[in-house]
């Protein structure tokens, strides 16, 4: 897929994006905006500008994969690769509908066009190493993005893959972490206080980047240095330290909009504000 330079037109389609989801989460009734809206900004980078991908060629060996952790998210994802023009943008009204593919985490078995099931919060992180290994054995040069959110980094699964992925120096497996500081009930700090971050994964030999995850031109600046360092070999992960909810005032740190759907009131301020 051609890369988009221009910041303002990617500022545009995360606008466009933003709209989606919460229009997409509405409708249903149900859904994750908080951090949705949060990673908008990182899947935009990464499917507009960063990743090898082609929507002709959705099953081309070569294509770079992006591998949602955080489920929960999938609004983004699904706005993101209709938008890309993997299928049409009219589908997403059917997003958690009774036998849609369009499920509300992501499901493979559904929608062979998500790399990965998603949803069992922790999970995604093993698979994504495990699909770098077979990268690997199999000559490709392509490079895996895998998104995880905040609560998963307390399970001890993520730390295992962690572990893993060093000791088999799995470079070409970029990690993110969608860090907007709220879980699903709570901050971090309530409910288990990781920090710092950035020592903890330098103590597994990462190379640690941190970045303005809702500042677009940042964002690509990080994943293109990001890029740089998997191809010398090295592993690397980026702290996105982002806003949950972002771009609706009322639901901006907010963490009562982990999982809700807003009202036609809210729905209707919402859009009133992306669109604006």
């Amino acid at each position: 897929m051609q890369k988009i330079e221009d910041m303002n037109k990617l500022v545009e389609i995360c606008r466009d994006v933003r709209i989606d989801i919460i229009t997409m989460i509405y409708k249903a009734g149900s859904g994750h905006p908080g951090g949705s809206l949060s990673a908008t900004e990182l899947i935009v980078a990464l499917f507009f500008n960063i990743m090898h991908h082609n929507p002709k060629i959705p099953e081309d060996k070569n294509r770079d994969r992006f591998i949602l952790s955080k489920g929960h998210a999938v609004p983004a994802y699904y706005s993101v690769l209709a938008r890309c023009g993997y299928f049409d943008v009219s589908e997403l009204e059917n997003f958690r509908k009774i036998n849609s593919r369009l499920q509300g985490h992501p499901d493979k078995s559904k929608f062979p066009l998500v790399e990965s099931t998603g949803g069992g919060l922790g999970q995604g992180l093993s698979v994504a190493a495990g699909k770098a290994l077979a990268l690997r054995l199999d000559n490709i040069p392509a490079k895996i993005y895998c998104m995880l959110g905040d609560g998963e980094l307390d399970e001890g699964q993520v730390w295992e893959s962690i572990a893993t992925i060093h000791k088999y120096n799995l470079s070409n497996l970029i990690l993110i972490v969608d860090h907007n500081k709220i879980q699903l009930d709570g901050t971090n700090t309530e409910i288990k206080d990781l920090m710092p971050l950035d020592l903890k994964f330098k103590a597994f030999g990462f190379e640690v980047l941190e970045v303005d995850g809702n500042d677009i031109t940042e964002v690509i600046n990080t994943l293109n240095y990001a890029k740089q360092l998997s191809d010398d070999k090295k592993n690397v992960i980026i702290i996105a330290n982002t806003i949950k909810g972002k771009g609706i005032s009322f639901m901006e740190n907010n963490v009562e909009w982990h999982g809700k759907a807003p009202n036609k009131e809210q729905y209707d301020k919402a859009i009133k504000e992306l669109e604006n």
